[in-house]
C-alpha cells in the first residue's frame, strides 16, 4: 500500500478519545501531513486540528480521508458513508482502519471506480505474497519484539526511526500493522496474512538495501503470547534482524487478555534472540524499552536503573528518557 498525503482525519461521532487512538497515533507521528480534521455533532474526540468539511479539504489540498476512529465491531457506520462518497466524488483516496472492507460495501466500491479513486483496506494486505526464503540479503534489520503484545513496539520503532535520520543514517520505519501503515502511508498488516506466508511478506517490506541502510521493523505479538506467537515468528525470520529491542511493561503480571503470567524478562530476550539466529546467527538484542506510563516519576527511574542493572543492557522509557542509547549501542 502506498497513500498518498496530506491526510483529512475522518473522526465521525464517536463517543470517546479512545475511539480516535489510530488517528491520534497518526497526527502524534505526521502532524504536518495532517491538515484537518472532520467531526459530526456530538463527537467526542479532537486530534487538535483545525474542523473542515470533505470541501474543505479537498480544497486544501488533501489527497487521502483517513478513517482514523473504530467503532464495537470495525464497520463503517451508514451515517458515515455519505462523507466516503462526498471524498471519493471530491477527487480523495479513502483509508481505513476499520475491520470492514471499504471494497465491500458495493455503493462505495463502485463510485471509487467510476471517479478513478483508490481505497485503501489497510488491515488487509492486498495482493499474493511468496514463501519466506531466510536468504542473507544487504541491508541492516531492527525489529522490536515484545514481553507480551501492546507494551510500545510500534512508538519504539518510530522513534529510533526518527533518532537515527536525526543522526544521519539511512534508515525507513517499516509498518505492520495498521496505525502504522497509516503513519508511514505504506507497509503489510502481517497479522492478517495467512500464516504460511507471513515470513514471505516480511521479507518483501525489507528488501535487500544498501550497506549502511536500516530498516526499523514495527514488532506484533509476542513469542510468548498464546495468541500472538505465530506472528511474532513470522516477523523475527522474515526480517532476519541485526538487532532486536525488547519492549516490556513492568507492572504487567499476566498477558493481556489471556492468563498466562509474564515469563522472566531474560528468558525472553534469550528466547527471541534464538528463535532470531536461524535466519541471522549474528542478531542480538542490543537494549530494552520500558513502557513506564503507569508509573510516576520515581518509580519510573527505579524501573529503568533495576531493568538495566539485571539485564545488562541499556534500559530507556522512549516517552521518557527518548531511545538515544539504544542508537549509540548499534554504533
Amino acid at each position: 500500500m502506498e497513500i498518498a498525503a496530506p491526510y483529512l482525519m475522518f473522526l465521525g461521532d464517536v463517543h470517546d478519545q479512545l475511539a480516535a487512538k489510530t488517528a491520534t497515533g497518526v497526527v502524534h507521528w505526521r502532524r504536518a501531513d495532517c491538515i484537518g480534521q472532520v467531526r459530526f455533532d456530538g463527537c467526542q474526540a479532537n486530534l487538535g486540528l483545525p474542523d473542515m468539511t470533505v470541501a474543505d479539504g479537498a480544497a486544501s489540498g488533501a489527497r487521502t480521508l483517513v478513517i482514523g476512529a473504530v467503532n464495537p465491531g470495525g464497520v463503517l457506520p451508514q451515517h458515515w458513508e455519505s462523507a466516503v462518497l462526498e471524498a471519493l466524488d471530491a477527487g480523495m483516496d479513502v483509508a481505513s482502519g476499520l475491520h470492514m472492507r471499504l471494497t465491500d460495501n458495493p455503493v462505495i466500491a463502485g463510485r471509487a471506480a467510476e471517479r478513478g479513486r483508490q481505497l485503501f483496506d489497510v488491515r488487509h494486505p492486498r495482493g499474493a505474497f511468496p514463501t519466506g526464503k531466510g536468504e542473507k540479503r544487504p541491508g541492516k534489520r531492527l525489529l522490536t519484539v515484545g514481553t507480551d503484545c501492546s507494551v510500545g513496539k510500534m512508538y519504539t520503532s518510530l522513534a529510533i526511526t526518527e533518532e537515527m535520520r536525526q543522526r544521519g543514517w539511512k534508515a525507513d520505519f517499516r509498518a505492520t500493522g495498521q496505525t502504522g501503515i497509516l503513519i508511514a502511508g505504506s507497509g503489510v498488516s502481517v497479522d492478517a496474512v495467512v500464516s504460511d506466508f507471513i515470513s514471505g511478506a516480511t521479507e518483501t517490506l525489507c528488501p535487500a538495501n544498501d550497506p549502511d541502510h536500516w530498516d526499523v521493523m514495527e514488532g506484533q505479538g509476542s513469542l510468548f503470547h498464546p495468541s500472538f506467537a505465530g506472528v511474532t515468528i513470522g516477523l523475527i525470520h522474515g526480517s532476519q534482524p541485526d538487532a532486536l529491542v525488547m519492549c516490556h511493561e513492568p507492572t504487567r503480571t499476566r498477558m493481556r487478555n489471556v492468563q498466562h503470567p509474564i515469563p522472566p524478562l531474560a528468558k525472553c530476550i534469550d528466547w527471541h534472540v534464538e528463535a532470531a539466529t536461524l535466519t541471522n546467527p549474528d542478531c542480538r538484542c542490543i537494549g530494552i524499552a520500558v513502557n513506564t506510563s503507569a508509573l510516576d516519576d520515581a518509580a519510573s527511574a527505579d524501573c529503568l536503573k533495576r531493568i538495566e542493572d539485571e539485564a545488562g543492557l541499556p534500559a530507556v522509557d522512549p516517552v521518557r528518557t527518548g531511545v538515544a542509547r539504544l542508537v549509540d549501542a548499534l554504533s
